[in-house]
């Protein structure tokens, strides 16, 4: 059983910065693809950005290229994301997930981490 714990979201004006990390236990971290999701308010969650095992390739939504930066530290078992020119529609919950290998937009484990919220005030 993996066990998935996000932290690093709050409240920032529109044009700011946040970085979010999750920390992974239970399974040998280092073997996954990583990636974060986000699921805005009466929407369906949504792919936001991945990351290989060894942190050499990414992959990122359209909507946040160029804004956000995802990034891991294999020895501390942990995956960021720095979110630069935050907007109001980047409001969500995120969490974070391994991602399957060969479509990084799907997440493996059905069981989710309670997420951290981000909610920008325009």
């Amino acid at each position: 059983q993996v066990q998935l714990v996000e932290s690093g979201g709050g409240l920032v004006q529109a044009g700011g910065s946040l970085r979010l990390s999750c920390a992974a236990s239970g399974r040998t971290f280092s073997n996954y693809a990583m990636g974060w999701f986000r699921q805005a308010p009466g929407k369906e969650r949504e792919f936001v950005a991945a990351i290989s095992w060894n942190g050499k390739r990414t992959d990122y939504a359209d909507s946040v290229k160029g804004r956000f930066t995802i990034s891991r530290d294999n020895a501390k078992n942990t995956v960021y994301v720095q979110m630069n020119s935050l907007k109001p529609e980047d409001t969500a919950v995120y969490y974070c997930n391994a991602v399957n290998p060969l479509s990084w937009s799907t997440p493996v484990f059905g069981s989710w981490g309670q997420g951290t919220q981000v909610t920008v005030s325009s």
